[in-house]
């Protein structure tokens, strides 16, 4: 069976707006896998610091951080890797296969051995496996349509949706069974069941790649199962593929300089994990009525805005390109998210007057509802940028380097968790105020000028 990308049959007869059964394959794939990622992750940091007798490592908090964070990082780096050899030699679909096995693998490897040689070994097959998956699923996606199909914004919106309904769920699930459902009282010390939380994240990520290889032929056909970049064989010689052209290489430009403005956005939005959570655990009243809130619920706050109002997105977007105005650009797109980012942080600038920065001197809380609203403005910011972007890159990758542009991509992400680690640890130094104020002006600054530049952005991408 061979599917091929919807589009027009003809001048009078508009695209289809129904999307293709596909997507919604590698929507739950990419669901599943993110309920691993996100569940392994939820409880990482506090398999690492809890003490030996209680089913921790024992490792000092600073280490732990340190592991943390080359950790996220390093997933966001191997997909150069991994769209590479997907390109040349492997494939897209056995890529995602062999990655969503490999994670399986390490999180099996982090239930079975605990120890530290077990947690390196977990760790790093995690990383490799993500490599491989996580810029060829996204490919895929662009792959189910025409070039200039309409549906491709939308689409990848609703794809989104599967990453943080794996995102909202799976820190609730792994941690309820590490923290409670397999959590025993021993003489008075509690030993931790983390070892089952990670297996349930290599369960989850069983399922992922069972939905996908036993309906991958059905709804995908063919896509994706040759490598689009490898040489081609003529008369038993190799014939190298010819050089990019003139608008493939401007393309090609146009990713990289939207990866450069973007890697502000994340180390903004990469705040959440950090300087926003101590802010909001010191600084901001919880309570409502006579309950406090725990702090870390607020982080289910970002993946439950993106539920209620990713579908609204993607209908906007397709109202919009079916308008006679056409929908707004992708840079100008990216500009607006940036700008939404930075009104998030400019939200709390008056809440921080009124906390100030030392938690030993806090004159009065912050309400609530000033967190509740900046992470709104984040979601809504993240909305127009980040399946955007995903969906940008489908558009404009020549087609044998489309998984290691993906990779680019995602290595951008990479590079701002690294910044966002440094802003974070100024927040204890400068103070919070200086630190949201700075975040804030360079966004919104830098989404001006996207939006300054777009119709030369377009020019190029056309």
């Amino acid at each position: 069976m061979n599917v091929v990308p919807e589009t027009q049959t003809s001048q009078n007869q508009p695209t289809k707006m129904k999307h293709p059964p596909g997507l919604y394959l590698l929507f739950f794939t990419e669901l599943w896998e993110r309920f691993s990622y996100y569940g392994m992750r939820a409880i990482l940091v506090l398999y690492l610091t809890t003490e030996l007798v209680s089913g921790g490592l024992g490792i000092k908090p600073s280490v732990a951080m340190t592991i943390y964070g080359f950790f996220t990082g390093a997933v966001y780096f191997t997909p150069l890797v991994g769209g590479y050899l997907s390109d040349r030699v492997l494939g897209r679909r056995l890529a995602i296969t062999i990655g969503g096995i490999t994670m399986a693998l390490g999180n099996i490897v982090l239930f079975a051995i605990n120890n530290q040689t077990g947690l390196y070994i977990g760790l790093l097959l995690l990383i490799i496996g993500n490599g491989f998956f996580k810029p060829n699923i996204s490919t895929l996606v662009g792959e189910l349509y025409a070039p200039n199909d309409k549906r491709k914004d939308a689409a990848f919106t609703i794809f989104y949706m599967g990453i943080n309904l794996g995102a909202l769920f799976s820190p609730l699930v792994c941690g309820f069974l590490a923290e409670e459902y397999f959590a025993t009282n021993i003489n008075g010390v509690i030993h931790y069941g983390f070892k089952y939380g990670f297996l349930a994240a290599a369960i989850g990520m069983i399922i992922g790649q069972l939905i996908f290889n036993l309906l991958g032929n059905r709804y995908l056909g063919d896509i994706g199962k040759k490598p689009v970049g490898a040489p081609e064989k003529t008369n038993k010689e190799t014939k190298t593929k010819a050089p990019l052209t003139k608008q493939e290489k401007q393309n090609v430009a146009v990713i990289f300089i939207l990866t450069c403005f973007v890697i502000f956005f994340w180390a903004g939005f990469e705040q959440a994990g950090s300087s926003l959570t101590l802010y909001t655990d010191k600084f901001v009243d919880k309570s409502i009525g006579g309950w406090t809130m725990p702090t870390s619920w607020f982080q289910s706050l970002n993946p439950f805005f993106i539920i209620v109002l990713a579908p609204i997105v993607s209908q906007i977007w397709i109202k919009l390109s079916n308008s006679k105005r056409g929908d707004l650009p992708i840079p100008a797109k990216m500009g607006l998210g940036m700008i939404l980012l930075g009104l998030g942080f400019a939200v709390l600038i008056p809440a921080v007057l009124q906390t100030g920065s030392d938690e030993q001197h806090i004159v009065e809380k912050a309400n609530l509802l000033f967190i509740i609203f900046t992470y709104f403005l984040h979601t809504l910011g993240e909305l127009c940028l980040s399946p955007v972007g995903l969906s940008m890159v489908s558009k404009l990758a020549p087609v044998r380097l489309a998984s290691l542009l993906m990779g680019v991509w995602l290595a951008g992400t990479g590079v701002a968790q690294l910044l966002a680690g440094q802003l974070a640890a100024f927040t204890q130094s400068l103070g919070y105020l200086e630190i949201f104020s700075l975040i804030s002006g360079v966004t919104i600054g830098l989404g001006l000028i996207l939006l300054l530049f777009t119709k030369k952005l377009v020019r190029m991408m056309d």
